[in-house]
């Protein structure tokens, strides 16, 4: 659903708002609203259509706002407030944000200009502290709902993490907007942070565990994948190896922030967006190398700090703090203004906590069947309806036949489990007799 609000979105007036001809620094104006004059026009170095360069930027908005989704419902989120959020959220926060750095606000004037390749700011810094601040609004989980938690499944883990790796290289390679040198460069630069952060989050945590965990290797990956995401077309290869290793350990330790701060950010996307893409950003500041700026043959640029730019990192850190500041405040404007609005309260009650927000929320589920509980104390025989038990159940288990579930004890469990399988046995030694007669 969050694609299709984004979608609507910035069709409405989003991508006016990011791209169209202000005379401020700050956001754009409506001449495109609707798509207006856009079809048909060039961009400004007249290489593709303007309508192809706001397609490609809808995408942008749409994983912002997929990274956004989860931390918004993680369990007790109500779904209609957050359709709400993220129509005003796109509008009032990512539209001004991405005006900024590449609409030609401020960001992209002052003093030269900040460097933010691929959307550190846009798509990593708004999506991670918002997702923070959303969190902080919506509470933590019900402790009650977290005894013997488990994560979902790890395949899928992998599976997601493998779609994005590869969906990745085309986010940042093709940011340039022509088809140059730069493409390949980018991409062998996304390659080098998600490999090298990957090694690096599963390294420190085989030092606690002892183990070779599939979900450190995928949060490695996805944290050096976000930190390339300013940086990939801006520094020197060298430099994304050393950028994958910082943010792989960076990002490891920046989980425990949601602890120190007590704030349930489930999916930890402050730590692996966020911190990463904050981080990337720094990375121009010191590492930005003109060189690599100009190999699509457009862009000029002084480069960092190995090209004695050395104004280039505070330069780095306005635009990251004003980044920051920005989508935070306006975040918890929305979120408090939102949640006072009669039938549009951000979380959930416990009740649908405890049912589970997929069929309180959505009637729906991934996977339609009971989970057994992993806890063996924690089982319980389902009740059978009256007219198919051959026997009352309170005379198997020692409870009433309206229960839902029975807490039973494991010495009663494997009793009847005992008893049924000698059941069965005896009715496969008969079967011979019945044959014979």
């Amino acid at each position: 659903m969050s694609s299709f609000i984004g979608c609507f979105a910035w069709y409405f007036w989003g991508y006016s708002l990011a791209f169209s001809e202000s005379s401020n620094g700050f956001i754009g104006d409506l001449r495109a609203f609707g798509f207006k004059h856009v079809v048909g026009k060039k961009d400004v170095d007249a290489t593709y259509p303007e309508v192809a360069y706001g397609l490609f930027q809808l995408q942008f908005l749409l994983v912002t706002l997929a990274i956004l989704a989860g931390a918004c419902i993680a369990e007790r989120g109500r779904f209609l407030p957050t359709i709400v959020f993220f129509f005003l959220w796109s509008t009032i926060v990512y539209s001004p944000v991405v005006y900024w750095i590449w609409g030609g606000g401020w960001a992209l004037t002052w003093r030269g200009g900040a460097l933010d390749y691929a959307g550190g700011g846009p798509v990593e810094i708004l999506s991670g502290v918002s997702a923070f601040v959303y969190s902080a609004f919506l509470g933590r989980r019900n402790q009650d709902l977290m005894i013997n938690y488990r994560p979902h499944n790890i395949s899928t883990i992998f599976l997601g993490t493998s779609l994005l790796y590869f969906g990745w290289l085309f986010f940042n390679g093709f940011s340039c907007g022509n088809v140059s040198v730069k493409v390949p460069y980018a991409m062998l630069n996304t390659h080098l942070c998600g490999a090298f952060g990957a090694i690096t989050w599963c390294l420190l945590d085989f030092r606690l565990e002892k183990k070779w965990s599939m979900v450190a290797a995928c949060s490695g990956c996805i944290s050096g994948l976000v930190a390339a995401t300013p940086s990939s077309g801006i520094i020197p290869l060298w430099a994304s190896v050393v950028l994958g290793i910082t943010a792989g350990i960076v990002c490891n330790f920046s989980t425990q922030l949601k602890y120190l701060l007590r704030v349930d950010d489930s999916l930890d996307v402050m730590a692996e967006h966020g911190i990463a893409g904050i981080i990337g950003l720094l990375f121009n500041g010191i590492f930005g190398s003109k060189t690599v700026i100009g190999y699509d043959n457009v862009t000029d640029h002084e480069g960092g700090w190995i090209d004695h730019n050395w104004k280039q990192l505070y330069i780095q850190i306005v635009y990251i703090l004003a980044t920051t500041a920005y989508s935070a405040a306006v975040t918890a404007v929305l979120c408090f203004v939102i949640d006072n609005i009669p039938g549009l309260h951000l979380r959930a009650d416990y009740a649908a906590e405890e049912q589970g927000i997929d069929e309180d929320q959505i009637g729906e589920f991934a996977y339609d069947y009971v989970e057994v509980r992993r806890d063996f104390l924690d089982w319980g025989l389902p009740a059978t309806p009256k007219e198919k038990i051959s026997e009352p159940i309170e005379e198997v288990v020692g409870v009433e036949p309206d229960e839902i579930y029975h807490r039973v004890d494991p010495d009663t469990l494997s009793g009847v489990i005992s008893s049924n399988e000698d059941s069965q046995l005896n009715e496969k030694e008969d079967l011979p007799r019945q044959k014979e007669d």
